[in-house]
Order: structure tokens, then C-alpha cells, then sequence
């Protein structure tokens, strides 16, 4: 997409308290976010920066700063989120802790302000206004369109849930203590001015949100102002802390945040209990008793070289095998991404278009949605996931309601009717693997069974005949 020249910094762990600002030459203005593939979606996002120098030099590694001074830019970021949006948004019926929190750092502590039940705008009002508080609203892509088809597409370009919260902050005042993240953080500033101080993290790729005190974490690395347009990147663990100046009316901007829990560690905790469970029914080894009383020894010195030897003997068994099945956490972004931006009146999917004839060219429609998978014990069978949320009753394809995205709910265990429809033909791979197919060249027997399996992926929405 065009570009233009802009500036960005290097926040590396060498650099000074004031950002060094390069200035990037380049030809044109990047004025709105590409949504033609999830590739440029994120390529917009980060220009001018390129994709391979981003996962080279800074992803998970320091953090980057990229002011553009931009007008357009500024002016498509300020139509994301605005502190004006909270009134009609009242309107609609928001809910302390639920939709939105109120709060102030009170000498190093987070200090919530909230009501109980549901938020009056004109209390809300006041408590920005006199108490100076700062407003963190959850995942507005519940209500904001051109939200939701950024994380959405983002979603699918890292394989990982993305969430959002919009801090809004009256000048003069700061919401949050100094803390770091479980999570990379990608920051848009939306409306006016932040400024932002960022410190050397004491936990590297932390796993969890912790708030550091000012004595411990000592000067800031690094000091610098966000304007409307601007984009900030950090690692998790990055301790970070920001306020809005005074002078500048208030300050809004949106954090999108991706990678919670979703290391290796994580990957390990999530696939080793079935690389354990298949090991075991071929290696004998792994299925002899534990020693007598191992459960109540206290030295168990000798049992750790056991146990040692049978890592090792599941690292030779992984090796070998085809594929490490990850379970919940493939569940958890199956379920719980995004779907597709349909527009607001889409809340149904059925089969429209042209009816897929032997004649016809079809391809996988919502192909970054769909999930395939190898059955075991069936070499030859691979299951399409239907795009995500999609739930089949008499009514058709029903997408699940976006609303709940990230929100959390009292029960998060995925009742019968919520679990990912799997639908099972063994030439899918053909149609996966090419952008477009024709009917006839299905890798099946007869032209009236190719028809068929072009008709059954087409009643279920999987894919579209061109």
C-alpha cells in the first residue's frame, strides 16, 4: 500500500532517555489499514517498518517506537474509538467491571473508582472530569466495526486470541501504576497526547501482570510522547507506566494485546499429556509400575534418572511422529477468536451464490478460518473446523455472537452445542492446498461424486463457487 516518509525509533536497551528519532524516507502516505489478507493487515499496521525486520529485531525482543506524523493516519486512528463514543454507548446499557473501569494511580497504587451496576454517563462524566479519573473501556470491538475486522485479521495472523482496551485520560492525570504484561502489546494512539516512560524489565517474557514500585525499577530507558497516529510495540515483561500531560485535554488511545499464554511452555503443558498417552500404548516401557512407595519417599534420587531416561526415550518417540496434537489450546482459538466481519446485519450464514455444478470452480471460502486436521488412525481422512463460532441448526450457519470475545464469562466450559463443528471429507487437502479448484478435477471416481462433495462443502458455507 502507499507509503510515506515517517518516523521511528529503535527503543532498544541501549538507547538514550529521549527516543532517537530516524527519520524513514519512503513515497507515499499510509493512510488507512489494508484488509485485502491478514499479511497486509499487519504490514499496514507497522509501516514502515518492515514485516522481517519487526520479527528479527524487536518481536519479543525490545521494544519500537513509529511516530508519523500523518494526518490522514491520525485521522482514520481517531475514528477507531472517541471519548465523544461514551455517550451513545451509555445508551446501549454498560456495566461497571464488566464493559468499563474507572480508576487513578494514587501514589503507586491503582485506585478503582467504580460504581455498582450500570454506568450512568452523566456520573461518568463527572468522575473524568472532577476526579480526574482515567475510563478503561473492554474489548470495544464489541462495538466498533473497523476494531473488530483489525483483530480479527490479526487473529488469524498470528494463530492467537487479540484483545483490546481503550484508555481514555484526562490531562494532568495517569491511570495505572508503573507494571508489566503477560502480553505483546501494540499501542494506537487515537485522540490527543501520551506520555509514555518505559524501564528495563526485571522479568523477561513474563507470564503473568504484575505492577513494579518506583524504587525498584529506577530511572526510565526511555521517554517519549505519543500523538494521534503513532504506534508503540512492546515486549511482555516490559514495565511501562503513562500519563497525559498537562495542557492536553485528554489523552485516548487502544492497546491491542496478543501472545497471553501462548509460549512453548504453554504449548508443552498443553500437548505432552497426549504425546504421553499415544507413547504409551507402543512403548512398554511407559506403561511398567512406578516403584513401590515412590508417591511417599522423600529421596528419590534414582527415580529422577528413570524418569529422565523416559523423557528421553518420548523425545526419540517425537521425533518420529507426524504430529504434535495440541488440545485446549487449539480448542480455546477455535472457539473463542473472532469471526469473520460479515457487517452488522450478518448475523446468519447460508449458502447463496451459484450451485456448485461439475463445471464449476470453487474455492475454500473464510480460508483463514478453517482448521484442518489429520484424524488419527485414519491416514487419510482430514477434518475441515468450520470457521470460528459457526454453530449448524435448521436455520443454517449461525455465527456466535462477537459480544463475548474475549469478555470471560461465570462458566468457561464449553457446553455440547458450543463445540467446533468438524466436517470430515478425505479430498479436502485438495481444495486447502490450491487457491482455486475445479469441480471435474476433483481426485475422486465419478463426476457425480465429485458434484456431491462440491455440494455437501457448499450447503455447509465451507466453500463458494466462482
Amino acid at each position: 500500500m502507499p507509503k510515506k516518509g515517517g518516523k521511528h525509533a529503535d527503543v532498544g536497551k541501549d538507547g538514550p532517555a529521549h527516543c532517537k528519532r530516524a527519520k524513514v524516507e519512503a513515497a507515499c502516505s499510509p493512510s488507512v489499514m489494508s484488509f485485502e489478507n491478514p499479511d497486509s493487515l499487519f504490514e499496514s499496521l507497522i509501516s514502515p517498518i518492515k514485516q522481517e525486520v519487526f520479527f528479527g529485531e524487536y518481536w519479543e525482543q525490545k521494544p519500537l517506537l513509529i511516530q508519523r506524523n500523518d494526518p490522514l493516519l491520525s485521522t482514520y486512528y481517531q475514528s477507531l474509538f472517541q471519548l465523544s463514543d461514551l455517550k451513545e454507548l451509555c445508551g446501549r446499557g454498560l456495566y461497571y467491571g464488566r464493559d468499563l473501569n474507572i480508576c487513578r494511580c494514587v501514589n503507586g497504587k491503582k485506585k478503582v473508582l467504580n460504581k455498582e451496576g450500570k454506568v450512568n454517563y452523566m456520573q461518568l462524566k463527572k468522575d473524568f472530569d472532577q476526579k480526574k479519573a482515567t475510563i478503561q473501556f473492554h474489548q470495544p470491538q464489541r462495538f466498533k466495526e473497523e476494531l473488530w475486522k483489525i483483530q480479527e485479521k490479526l487473529e488469524c495472523y498470528f494463530g492467537s486470541l487479540v484483545g483490546s482496551n481503550v484508555y481514555m485520560t484526562p490531562q494532568g492525570s495517569q491511570g495505572l501504576p508503573p507494571h508489566y504484561d503477560d502480553v505483546e502489546v501494540f499501542i494506537l494512539q487515537l485522540e490527543g497526547e501520551k506520555h509514555w516512560r518505559l524501564y528495563k524489565p526485571t522479568v523477561h517474557l513474563a507470564r503473568e501482570y504484575n505492577v513494579e514500585s518506583e524504587d525498584r525499577i529506577g530511572n526510565p530507558t526511555h521517554e517519549f510522547i505519543l500523538k494521534p497516529g503513532d504506534l508503540l510495540y512492546f515486549p511482555r515483561g516490559t514495565i511501562h507506566q503513562a500519563d497525559t500531560p498537562p495542557g492536553i485535554s485528554y489523552s485516548t488511545h487502544v492497546t491491542i494485546s496478543t501472545y497471553q499464554n501462548n509460549s512453548w511452555g504453554d504449548f508443552l503443558l498443553d500437548a505432552i499429556p497426549g504425546l504421553v498417552f499415544d507413547t504409551a500404548k507402543e512403548d512398554v516401557a511407559l506403561r511398567t509400575s512406578i516403584p513401590r512407595k515412590l508417591l511417599m519417599q522423600v529421596d528419590v534420587a534414582d527415580s529422577m534418572k528413570k524418569l529422565g531416561s523416559l523423557l528421553r526415550r518420548l523425545a526419540d518417540h517425537l521425533e518420529n511422529t507426524r504430529e504434535l496434537r495440541s488440545s485446549d489450546m487449539k480448542k480455546d482459538f477455535i472457539m473463542n477468536r473472532l469471526p469473520p466481519c460479515l457487517g452488522c446485519d450478518s448475523d446468519t450464514l447460508t449458502p447463496g451464490g451459484k450451485y456448485p455444478k461439475i463445471d464449476s470452480k470453487i474455492r475454500l471460502q473464510f480460508r483463514d478460518h478453517a482448521i484442518i486436521t489429520v484424524e488419527p488412525d485414519q491416514e487419510n481422512s482430514v477434518s475441515t473446523m468450520k470457521p470460528s463460532l459457526l454453530c449448524l441448526g435448521w436455520g443454517g450457519v449461525r455465527w456466535g455472537a462477537q459480544e463475548t470475545h474475549m469478555m470471560g464469562t461465570e462458566d468457561d466450559t464449553a457446553s455440547e452445542e458450543g463445540t467446533p463443528q468438524v466436517c470430515s471429507h478425505n479430498h479436502t487437502p485438495q481444495i486447502w492446498c490450491s487457491s482455486t479448484v475445479n469441480v471435474k478435477e476433483l481426485n475422486l471416481a465419478s463426476d457425480e461424486e465429485k458434484e456431491n462433495l462440491a455440494l455437501s462443502l457448499w450447503t455447509e458455507c465451507l466453500v463458494e463457487v466462482i
